[in-house]
């Protein structure tokens, strides 16, 4: 009988540890979409930020809040964050609810010492968006990459911007750049998709299918872009 109250007080304390790893990743989560609505608000406001021609030229942004050095010492490890993409068929229309990607490690990592970098990345094309929404895709090989130019008064026009899909910018102390980010590869997060978004869902749904609505802690991001850039522009 003894045993019997043992397991049966088991039970529910078992329910308890389980479900409060699960908040406690859902936090994390939750904590990540609201950092890159923080980074990207702060980029977009200072004076030599990512060029409003280049942003309103954008398909779909990745922001990547506080990746260490560290994180890519071993190949296998990676830094998280964030997609959005504009809503519509052809990606014309508002910002919409945010996938979760992995951004896993290439040479960058010695390029941006040993502090916590953040990153961001936009993708220029529909080729590239519907490409990492899919499946793994390596930089420069896979996707054509490049470093951002920046500063308000930059054009897309120049030969390197126009023929890369996805430009890349790093900050690090404050100082805002592009960064090259060749030979890393950008992957969707469905296991984190599914913290956040509380069951089963995959990137190209949330995305391209509209199947669940951004979460509130997505609220930032989404009206940061969607003042600075309401539609794309061709």
């Amino acid at each position: 009988m003894k045993k019997i109250w043992i397991s049966l007080l088991a039970v529910p304390f078992l329910a308890f540890t389980s479900s409060s790893l699960f908040a406690a990743d859902d936090v994390k989560e939750v904590d990540r979409v609201q950092n890159a609505g923080q980074v990207m608000t702060e980029i977009l406001n200072v004076p030599d930020d990512i060029p409003q021609d280049i942003l309103n030229k954008a398909y779909c942004v990745v922001v990547l809040p506080s990746v260490l050095k560290a994180a890519f010492i071993v190949g296998a490890s990676y830094g998280r964050g964030v997609m959005t993409c504009r809503s519509g068929a052809n990606f014309e229309g508002p910002w919409g609810a945010p996938t979760m990607m992995a951004l896993e490690g290439g040479s960058f990592g010695l390029q941006i010492g040993g502090e916590a970098t953040d990153f961001v990345l936009l993708l220029m094309s529909d080729r590239s968006a519907k490409g990492i929404l899919t499946s793994k895709v390596k930089l420069g090989a896979d996707a054509s990459a490049a470093a951002g130019p920046k500063g308000r008064t930059a054009s897309a026009d120049t030969d390197a911007t126009m023929r890369a899909e996805i430009l890349s910018y790093s900050r690090a102390r404050g100082a805002f750049a592009g960064i090259s980010l060749e030979g890393s590869t950008l992957r969707p997060d469905n296991d984190a998709n599914k913290r956040l978004y509380g069951k089963e869902i995959n990137a190209e749904a949330i995305v391209l299918k509209g199947a669940v609505k951004a979460p509130p802690s997505a609220n930032l991001l989404l009206h940061t872009l969607n003042r600075k850039s309401p539609h794309r522009r061709k």
